[in-house]
């Protein structure tokens, strides 16, 4: 089930739970039946946030961990589903589309003192 690497159970989880939202996100992207240019011009704008690194990691951290949530992406498609706004829909669903991919990937939620310590590399 696990790859030779030591994987431990958590990571295993992580991942397999990043790519179901990442799959759910294309589904229901997929029934909006609007652009997938668009869907994926805009897929990897979440990682716009590693800007925030060439101040310093704890604000590079803070900044990327502000976008790789998936709360803001839920609380924009619940904004979007009460005002019967499609694009905030969208939106939400490449937002974690991201999310799902880079967590399915193994990139997590990152630590203040450098970009590749993750909550990944800590479980």
């Amino acid at each position: 089930m696990l790859s030779k690497k030591k994987t431990s159970l958590p990571k295993f989880l992580l991942r397999i739970e990043g790519a179901f939202v990442l799959v759910l996100s294309l589904f229901l992207y997929n029934g909006l039946n609007k652009s997938w240019i668009f869907f994926f011009v805009l897929l990897l704008a979440p990682d716009i946030s590693m800007i925030g690194y060439l101040k310093d990691a704890k604000f590079g951290s803070l900044l990327y961990n502000i976008f790789h949530t998936y709360t803001w992406p839920i609380i924009l498609a619940l904004i979007g589903i009460y005002s019967n706004n499609i694009l905030s829909i969208q939106l939400s669903l490449i937002w974690l589309a991201h999310i799902g991919m880079d967590r399915t990937l193994g990139y997590g939620l990152k630590y203040p003192t450098k970009f590749k310590d993750t909550h990944f590399n800590r479980v």
